[in-house]
């Protein structure tokens, strides 16, 4: 598929006549909120096999077949061109879909128990490899608190998605040390855990157990990978995966709460695979900036596949945006979130331009709201999701981990589509 940028008085109409498309396949592909007052800036994806070029002055066509890894040949053949020369600035040439690398996609939900998380789930798990139940707390006994997810586990299987059960350190809505150091201090509570998890895990039919225990004493470090190591033996014997959440570290002596028991290396050796929670530079609490900027997620890849196996790495990627109000004051108002479909909604009504931040590969805007105050809105588009799948591509990683659903991004999932070929897991 092509990304198309809209650009000042460019219409839905003129865009569908440009690609050879109709304003209804537009509208319905992106879902857009707005089909009668696009907003300059504004991505929408052209539901096409392949793309469109439009030749620019100086370009040859050897230049335009090495920019999308075709050849001269077959350009040619597709656009029913007689000859290289012929092609002169303005000409639109097909390019055709290049092969698609197969890797996993992997969505958390919060479940609630609404019925409605069926259907909400079913749209999108036929385009996941699993999904993922956030999540089952630890209790100090080893016990565990059940979730409401018999609906989301549903939509997940109608989709040929595989459920994972997640468990957490969480203690009254904060992932809690203390609680991290009870279990991990403890081979006997460690057992009653697995016990119980591998218990729920048969009963409700997951495919595997994703563990998130965060904010770890530093000198939990040790106790944690060898409870992964107790955790493996046990899960992997009854044919279930087992994989990890992490930390978005930048190197192996990085301090900080969140950082210094998560270990990288270990990880790799012990686990199927680890969700990188590449995701939260911009937080509803900090600054205006980018969720998930790609000149910082990709610093945390680098380091990740000098640590871990690339096939055993799972790039987090945020499903959603925030809508701060200025000026950021440090303890003040949180920022709101936003989905993608929110954002665009929002820059229509205000009627201001989004703009994309290069190095981040992120869009934004600033409005005025009704009551005179000024807002800065950061989200994600299919160029920042393209940016995001092209590391996945160049790093060779196992795929993409999504927080959260249910959140509406419909440019996600065709740009999944159009990038990879998403791996089931069979039977």
């Amino acid at each position: 598929m092509q990304i198309h940028v809209v650009q000042q008085g460019e219409s839905l109409w003129g865009i569908a006549q440009a690609y050879g498309v109709s304003p209804q396949e537009l509208i319905s592909s992106n879902q857009v909120p707005n089909p009668g007052n696009l907003v300059p800036g504004q991505t929408l994806v052209i539901p096409i096999w392949g793309r469109y070029h439009w030749v620019q002055p100086g370009e040859s066509l050897w230049q335009i077949a090495q920019m999308y890894g075709t050849t001269v040949a077959e350009l040619l053949s597709i656009n029913q061109i007689p000859s290289p020369a012929m092609i002169m600035p303005g000409l639109r040439l097909y390019i055709p879909q290049g092969p698609r690398p197969v890797v996993e996609a992997n969505a958390y939900i919060e479940p609630s128990g609404d019925p409605a998380e069926r259907d909400e789930v079913g749209e999108v798990s036929g385009d996941l490899t699993y999904v993922a139940m956030f999540d089952y707390e630890v209790n100090p006994d080893g016990t565990l608190d059940l979730i409401p997810d018999q609906a989301a586990r549903e939509g997940a299987r109608a989709g040929g998605a595989a459920p994972l059960m997640v468990i957490t350190t969480i203690a009254d809505g904060e992932f809690s040390p203390e609680l991290g150091a009870t279990i991990l201090g403890s081979t006997e509570l460690q057992d009653r855990l697995l016990d119980n998890a591998l218990r729920i895990m048969r009963e409700r039919g997951f495919r595997g157990l994703n563990i998130d225990f965060e904010r770890l004493r530093p000198e939990d470090r040790e106790a944690y990978n060898a409870f992964l190591r107790r955790a493996a033996d046990r899960v992997r014997a009854e044919g279930y995966s087992i994989s990890s959440a992490l930390a978005p570290k930048l190197s192996a002596t990085q301090v900080g709460e969140w950082y210094e028991a998560h270990d990288y290396r270990a990880h790799g050796e012990i686990l199927d695979f680890s969700v990188l929670m590449t995701y939260e530079w911009g937080w509803s609490g900090g600054p205006p900036m980018a969720v998930a900027p790609v000149d910082q997620v990709e610093r945390v890849i680098q380091y990740a596949v000098s640590e871990m196996p690339p096939q055993k790495i799972m790039m987090g990627i945020p499903l959603y945006g925030y809508d701060w109000t200025l000026p950021y004051v440090p303890g003040g108002a949180f920022a709101r979130v936003v989905s993608p479909q929110q954002a665009i909604e929002l820059a229509a009504r205000y009627g201001v331009p989004i703009r994309f931040d290069e190095t981040a590969q992120a869009p934004w805007f600033r409005y005025r709201d009704e009551q005179g105050r000024d807002h800065e809105v950061w989200f994600e588009d299919a160029r920042s999701i393209q940016a995001k799948f092209d590391l996945v591509k160049r790093y060779g990683l196992r795929g993409v981990s999504y927080w959260r659903l249910p959140v509406s991004f419909p440019q996600n999932w065709l740009m999944l589509r159009d990038t990879f070929q998403v791996r089931k897991l069979n039977g």
